[in-house]
C-alpha cells in the first residue's frame, strides 16, 4: 500500500514538476510535417498520385503521348488536388516544383502546385538503365538546398526510395533535407 501511495504522490510532484516549467506538449506528425515545411530547407518528394490499375507502363508508351501511358484515375486528381489545398491552407511557400516527365508526374504536380518544370534527372528507371546517374545528379543538385526555400519533386516510387531507401504510397509526400550522399526523411504525410 505505501509502495502504491508513494507511486501516486511522485506521478503528481512530476506532472506539477513538468506544467510548471512549460514544456509543450510533443507535436504531432502531422504538426511536425508542417513546421518542418515553414522553416524551409527542405526537399519535397512526392510520388504521383493515384493512377488507373497497372504496374509500369503499357509496352511501346511514349513520353510525349499521355494516352499511350499509365495516368492518373479520378482519385488521384482528386488526391492531387487535396495536396495543393493542404499546401495553400498552411500557407507553405515552395520555391521550385519540378516533376518527371511522365503524364501522371506532370498532372499531379499541376493539380496540386500550379506550376512545374519537367525534369529529366527524375524521370523514372522502372525497368531500364539510369538508377544510379539519375540519383547522383539529383543529389548533387539538392546538396546547397537551404533555408527558407523548399524544393518539390514529383517523381516515382523508384526513384524515391533510391534518394532515401524508403518505400513510400502514390500520392505520399515525404519531407526530406541533404545529408551525406542521400536525402534523411524527416516527416511524411499521406492525403
Amino acid at each position: 500500500m505505501t509502495t502504491s501511495l508513494i507511486s501516486r504522490r511522485q506521478f503528481s510532484v512530476g506532472t506539477v514538476l513538468g506544467l510548471s516549467t512549460g514544456l509543450a506538449p510533443a507535436q504531432s506528425a502531422s504538426e511536425r510535417f508542417w513546421t518542418l515545411l515553414r522553416e524551409g530547407g527542405c526537399v519535397v518528394l512526392m510520388r504521383h498520385a493515384q493512377t488507373e490499375p497497372g504496374v509500369g507502363d503499357p509496352p511501346n508508351f511514349k513520353l510525349g503521348e499521355c494516352a499511350t501511358q499509365r495516368n492518373l484515375s479520378e482519385a488521384g486528381r482528386e488526391q492531387a488536388r487535396r495536396v495543393g489545398a493542404a499546401f495553400m491552407r498552411e500557407r507553405v511557400k515552395l520555391d521550385q516544383v519540378r516533376s518527371s516527365a511522365w503524364c501522371r508526374c506532370v498532372d499531379t504536380a499541376m493539380l496540386a502546385f500550379k506550376e512545374n518544370t519537367v525534369w529529366p534527372p527524375i524521370n523514372s528507371f522502372f525497368g531500364g538503365e539510369g538508377r544510379d546517374s539519375q540519383t547522383r545528379e539529383v543529389l548533387t543538385a539538392v546538396q546547397g538546398w537551404k533555408a527558407p526555400r523548399n524544393l518539390v519533386l514529383v517523381t516515382h516510387q523508384v526513384n524515391i526510395t533510391a534518394l532515401t531507401g524508403e518505400y513510400l504510397a502514390m500520392g505520399e509526400v515525404f519531407i526530406t533535407r541533404p545529408e551525406a550522399g542521400r536525402l534523411r526523411l524527416l516527416s511524411r504525410q499521406t492525403f
